[in-house]
């Protein structure tokens, strides 16, 4: 493998494996600014040599090494070997690099990835902060893909990561394991991040591709071992119940071209029982433990709903509507908004969604977000408004960041011209 297939492998490489890299290398060096510059070296480093040498049987284990070797050589140039030498566990020339002691470092949470994600949550910055920095550098999103989540625009996103790092190092935060009701106040950000990063994984915005699932699936593995390291809590329980059920549906999402599948054309026959009864447990356990009125307990009601009916026509659609307008009282949003509109639709009618869709036009929030006119589209199809229904998809593939969903709405948009075959 050779030139531009050599750079595309390096780059998916880098983005599966650079959040665990930067996790590891924080925990030995205690640093975020080194920690990222040292990943970024070793990236710099695979650029170079793997063209010539070939991509490495354990890509990961490669950069960790390379990072190491530049670890030192920055100690080094920084005259900061002495200091940071029993940390880094190098001799002063540079013979050796050895992990620290691990049980010396008095930490229970085990995994590198979930226990930055608890460090960088810290009270120093806002909760938004919080999320877009661990989601910057351990999630494996873009500045982009973080706005896109945020609704926000990508210069204040960016700004807000920067100024969140700066404060870290102007606090001198170190990146140690929060322990008691300390570690239960960051939860809420632990939380929302992994929730973020398997949205992305889920629905990717941009891309050719409407899935990611390499962030799924590591969402899903740090919920597990979130919701075994706090079996108390209940929205890690409920957190961990609506991935479950949201990932039950992933292979009947897309047809064998990779195009979308929507809800009611999916084939249930290829949904993971399995994991619709992981999901259910755990929805069980968090609703045992007083949470189910938790934000994503409530989500995962909601797509219990869907995992439960065999048939898209057996679906508790008043009962989705109700559980949404909970949600809209316990966390609301314009999002959760335009999601119980489409449950209003299914259940009382499309007249009845669009109406709640109409007063979120106004909505400063969703002016860029391509699904609110995919929604009105949809409600305004079944109405016989075609003219305008078309515009609105038109509009939502304008809007779509992911080429999949982009296409899908212009497909939509070509079905309600005039004379088109239905």
């Amino acid at each position: 493998m050779r030139g531009a297939d050599t750079h595309k492998a390096i780059e998916t490489v880098w983005r599966l494996e650079s959040p665990r890299l930067i996790g590891a290398l924080v925990r030995v060096v205690r640093d975020l600014d080194l920690a990222e510059e040292l990943a970024q070296d070793a990236l710099v480093a695979a650029l170079e040599r793997w063209p010539v040498d070939g991509v490495p049987d354990n890509p990961g284990a490669w950069l960790m090494t390379a990072a190491r070797h530049r670890g030192i050589d920055q100690l080094r140039r920084r005259k900061l070997i002495e200091r940071k030498h029993a940390v880094l566990g190098a001799d002063p020339d540079g013979e050796a690099f050895a992990m620290p002691d691990l049980d010396a470092l008095d930490d229970d949470i085990g995994d590198d990835l979930l226990r930055l994600i608890f460090a960088a949550c810290h009270p120093a910055l806002s909760p938004e902060a919080q999320v877009a920095l661990t989601l910057r550098l351990l999630g494996g999103l873009s500045t982009a893909e973080i706005a896109r989540a945020f609704l926000q625009s990508e210069p204040t996103v960016a700004q807000r990561i920067v100024r969140a790092k700066r404060t870290l190092a102007e606090k001198g935060v170190a990146f140690e394991v929060p322990r008691g009701e300390e570690r239960a106040a960051r939860l809420p950000a632990v939380l929302g991040t992994l929730y973020l990063i398997f949205n992305e994984g889920y629905a990717a915005t941009a891309g050719e591709d409407l899935l990611r699932p390499a962030l799924c699936e590591e969402a899903l593995r740090l919920a597990r071992t979130l919701a075994a390291l706090m079996p108390r809590e209940a929205e890690a329980q409920g957190l961990l119940a609506l991935l479950e059920l949201q990932a039950s549906r992933q292979r009947a999402r897309t047809d064998a071209d990779g195009r979308p599948v929507l809800l009611p054309e999916q084939n249930r026959a290829l949904w993971d029982r399995l994991a619709i009864r992981r999901g259910l447990d755990a929805l069980a356990r968090a609703e045992r433990l007083g949470g189910a009125l938790g934000p994503y307990a409530l989500q995962a009601a909601i797509a219990a709903c869907h995992a439960r009916a065999r048939r898209y026509g057996d679906t508790d659609w008043p009962r989705i509507a109700a559980l949404y307008a909970l949600l809209a009282r316990v966390a609301p949003s314009p999002v959760v908004e335009l999601n119980r509109a489409v449950a209003v639709a299914v259940a009382e009618g499309p007249a009845a969604g669009l109406a709640v869709v109409e007063a979120l036009r106004g909505e400063p929030a969703l002016a860029h977000y391509h699904l609110l006119p995919a929604v009105r589209g949809d409600l305004l199809d079944k109405l016989g408004r075609h003219a305008e229904a078309g515009a609105e998809f038109e509009r939502a593939a304008a809007l779509a960041g992911n080429a999949r969903e982009r296409q899908l709405m212009l497909e939509r948009a070509a079905r309600c011209r005039p004379g088109a075959a239905g």
